[in-house]
């Protein structure tokens, strides 16, 4: 498993732009009446790499992840101008992975030959449904039929593809959703990101939900839907190696494996995350999430930095396990004892084994189970204690 025992390191670009705004999603994005100013948004993430490259010198970059909002209302050439300051910055793997998010309007499909050109190798679609009905109850500006043109406009452009669904929607049954999900196979090309709907706090849909006019499947329905979407996937040759993630053996995206890996990778962007190891100490960074705010604070200091903390031993042992824990391949509990000097307790191990929540995959590496991904937090919560 290459970059298994150190993570990898990676660079997350955030653009924060969206035509609108899903009332599902709590990402830091934002619309805007008039477009961003490109040019002067990509100098300042230019000049942002070059204060983190500063702090990382030697790396090498596995992947970049241009990520959002939505990144494709970036113009070809400010993406192009993104990627040139990376190469320019770092040492780049041979092999290196450059993602791009997109949403499979018609507008944007056509400028995939641009991204292409520009460098990005793969590209993650917003597709969220197949139904056309679901796409509108969820906000999205595009139909099914857009969807499937944009999936073929990229399957055409790009070596690699992805494309998000969204299930367990109101009013969905299980028999709906194996239909929609072949669909969706046959559709694919090696990798498929599929999320159960959450509802989360400060969202359209958070109101509606608790105002009772929007209605969710129960935790046993819920259950039964990710059991159907982990049997239908697995029998297609598209078996999970993460939580929500789904790939043939070999596609899967390695910038997320950098961060499930508990890696290095740089955020950069209005609200991007990083976490970076500078000499003996694992920084947790974060930027400021207001997009013209940190624009100035970038222009003015040379980074939009509003958070750059070291993190404790314990906290780092309990990131390990949270990111770690949602992978098939499981983690290494050796590397768990190396960053949090401490090793977990035998008894609560062998407690979490007898319950078929994790098992053991040879000496010193576990994984959750099917059973123990149902209550994720509480394996952690257990393993960390």
């Amino acid at each position: 498993m290459p970059g298994a025992t150190n993570g990898g390191f990676g660079i997350y670009v955030h653009w924060p732009f969206c035509a609108a705004k899903c009332p599902y999603c709590d990402f830091n994005s934002h619309v805007r009446h008039e477009p961003a100013d490109q040019v002067r948004f990509a100098a300042a993430l230019e000049r942002e790499l070059s204060h983190f490259a500063d702090l990382t010198k030697g790396k090498t970059v596995q992947s970049v992840f241009l990520g959002g909002g939505t990144p494709s209302l970036m113009e070809p050439a400010t993406v192009e101008r993104v990627l040139n300051a990376v190469s320019n910055l770092w040492s780049l793997d041979p092999d290196v992975e450059i993602s791009m998010e997109a949403n499979p309007t018609s507008v944007e499909a056509e400028r995939f030959k641009g991204y292409r050109s520009a460098g990005v190798n793969r590209v993650s679609l917003g597709v969220q449904s197949l139904i056309d009905a679901d796409l509108k109850m969820l906000g999205r500006l595009h139909d099914a039929q857009t969807a499937r043109a944009a999936i073929e406009i990229a399957r055409e452009t790009f070596p690699r593809l992805s494309f998000d669904l969204i299930y367990a929607r109101p009013g969905q049954t299980t028999g709906d959703w194996a239909a929609e999900l072949k669909q969706a196979i046959a559709l694919a090309a090696d990798h498929l990101s599929l999320y159960q709907l959450t509802i989360e706090e400060g969202t359209p849909f958070f109101a509606l939900h608790q105002a009772g006019k929007l209605k969710v499947p129960d935790p046993d329905l819920g259950a039964a839907f990710y059991e159907l979407t982990q049997d239908v996937t697995a029998e297609a040759g598209l078996p999970a190696y993460e939580v929500s993630n789904h790939a043939r053996p070999g596609a899967e995206c390695r910038h997320n494996l950098v961060y499930w890996r508990y890696g290095d990778y740089v955020g950069t962007g209005p609200g991007a995350h990083g976490r970076l190891t500078v000499g003996p100490t694992r920084l947790a960074t974060a930027t400021e999430r207001h997009p013209e705010t940190w624009l100035e604070n970038v222009e003015r200091s040379g980074h939009g930095l509003v958070e750059n903390m070291g993190l404790s031993e314990e906290e780092q042992g309990d990131e390990f396990l949270l990111m770690g824990l949602r992978l098939t391949e499981g983690i290494d509990l050796s590397r768990y004892e190396k960053l949090a000097h401490r090793s977990i307790d035998p008894r609560r191990l062998r407690d979490l084994l007898e319950h078929g929540m994790v098992e053991e995959l040879g000496e010193n590496r576990v994984r959750a189970t099917r059973e123990g991904f149902f209550v994720l937090d509480a394996v952690v919560a257990d393993l960390a204690a």
